[in-house]
């Protein structure tokens, strides 16, 4: 009877749990249950969708990355094999640094009126490609029959043809950009009116930019090769090193122009830039090749570079004031005096030479984009390059001009002023004026 009772008392109790499971499965069936489920699958697909979102962007930044610092690669690759050709060029001679002058002169302006002739949809106008291109040869033309003039003065007496060009150049040159000017004011239409003047002035702020500035190049070259390889090299050293310090070290905008700029790159890159042209000038004073004018040789036709070197390259002692020589312990310093120059022209190419790349850089957000051209892989063209280097090399031409005496030995390089002196001359007194220059 017991056992009967305890198995009808275990009977029960398994009938209560079935009835339990069964109202459990009930609730779960509910709308409760519903919605735990519903919870539960949701909850499962936004994990999911965590998973997948942070996998993708962990692809995203690792790309990123190697993106980035691919692109460092090839700018840093060219970035030597460009300093590695520069050097070439220098050991090459005047002659070659010369036409590559004028082939980097043809590039930038190239790209800048290309720039403008898609920017202003300038396809259906008429000669606007030829005359910009005949402008840049009128103004060449102007400029280095000015160099021609200036600094062969043997060759140009020499030859009768030349005599005669040398004397009517500017009347010659200016001949020949009025026709230039009828070209142009016979070319306007009707419909383009003011799209053919934005593009005359378009043409016009290029030749000033970009010719006239490169004429100051090849004349600070004719200086001596030292007054055209401290201010590139200083420009160059001083993007490379505002760079780097701005890389590892800065945290500070600079200015809106340029967000990547900051404040920790510009003050390294100065102290960085003056030191080095301090040890450049020193190491590049010491060889004639360098610091003696480029001359012209009528009986070899060809250039030279041998002199007796000015005072500004023959070393020097100075004393030193009397808190340095407190600090430390030196009275005097034996220095060229090209050095403390070269803390002059440092100090431009750091504080002032951005700002011409500041002004490309506000040029190129004008008009929407990010190179001025694709010519140098991570660089961008040609024009990206020496946005500073023209700003500079007009700065080394006024600094030659205005501080630097008897740098060509008492020549004098005025042309105007020459011609119409020579002009008021016998024959006689003519010759005797050119063999004296």
């Amino acid at each position: 009877m017991g056992k009967v009772l305890w198995r009808g008392g275990g009977m029960a109790a398994d009938e209560g749990n079935k009835q339990n499971n069964t109202s459990d499965k009930d609730e779960r069936a509910g709308p409760e249950g519903e919605g735990r489920r519903t919870f539960q699958r949701v909850n499962d697909g936004m994990e999911s969708e965590s998973r997948v979102q942070a996998a993708a962007a962990f692809f995203m930044i690792k790309a990123f990355v190697l993106h980035r610092w691919k692109n460092y690669w090839i700018r840093g690759v060219l970035s030597l094999a460009m300093i590695s050709g520069f050097f070439l060029i220098i050991y090459m001679g005047p002659v070659t640094l010369i036409l590559v002058v004028m082939t980097v002169q043809i590039k930038c302006f190239q790209e800048i009126i290309t720039i403008g002739y898609r920017v202003y949809h300038s396809y259906e106008l008429p000669w606007f490609r030829t005359l910009s291109w005949y402008f840049l040869i009128c103004v060449n033309y102007f400029f280095y029959g000015e160099t021609v003039a200036d600094y062969f003065g043997a060759l140009v007496q020499r030859e009768e043809p030349l005599q005669f060009l040398a004397r009517y150049h500017r009347f010659i040159s200016f001949a020949l950009y009025l026709a230039g000017f009828c070209m142009f004011v016979l070319s306007l239409v009707k419909k383009h009116y003011r799209l053919q003047f934005y593009m005359f002035a378009w043409t016009h702020v290029t030749l000033l930019i970009v010719v006239t500035q490169s004429h100051l190049v090849i004349q600070n070259l004719f200086e001596g090769m030292i007054w055209f390889i401290v201010p590139i090299s200083i420009v160059i050293c001083n993007d490379i090193m505002a760079y780097l310090f701005g890389f590892f070290f800065g945290r500070t905008p600079l200015i809106k122009l340029s967000p990547k700029k900051t404040w920790e790159g510009f003050i390294g890159g100065f102290f960085s830039t003056v030191v080095f042209g301090f040890i450049l000038a020193y190491l590049l004073s010491q060889f004639q090749y360098f610091v003696c004018p480029v001359g012209f040789n009528s009986e070899t036709n060809g250039f030279t570079v041998e002199c007796e070197p000015s005072d500004i390259f023959v070393m020097q002692e100075y004393t030193l004031p009397a808190v340095v020589q407190n600090t430390l312990r030196w009275k005097t310093v034996n220095l060229y005096p090209f050095q403390i120059h070269s803390i002059f022209l440092s100090s431009f190419a750091s504080l002032i030479g951005p700002f011409g790349g500041f002004f490309a850089s506000g040029f190129k957000r004008a008009f929407k984009i990010k190179d001025f051209a694709s010519t140098i892989p991570g660089h961008g063209g040609i024009m990206d390059r020496f946005d500073c280097q023209y700003l500079m090399a007009t700065f080394t031409h006024v600094y030659i001009a205005s501080f630097i005496r008897s740098i060509r030995g008492g020549r004098s390089t005025d042309t105007q002023q020459r011609f119409l002196t020579v002009g008021m001359l016998t024959p006689e007194h003519q010759l005797r004026t050119q063999q004296t220059h």
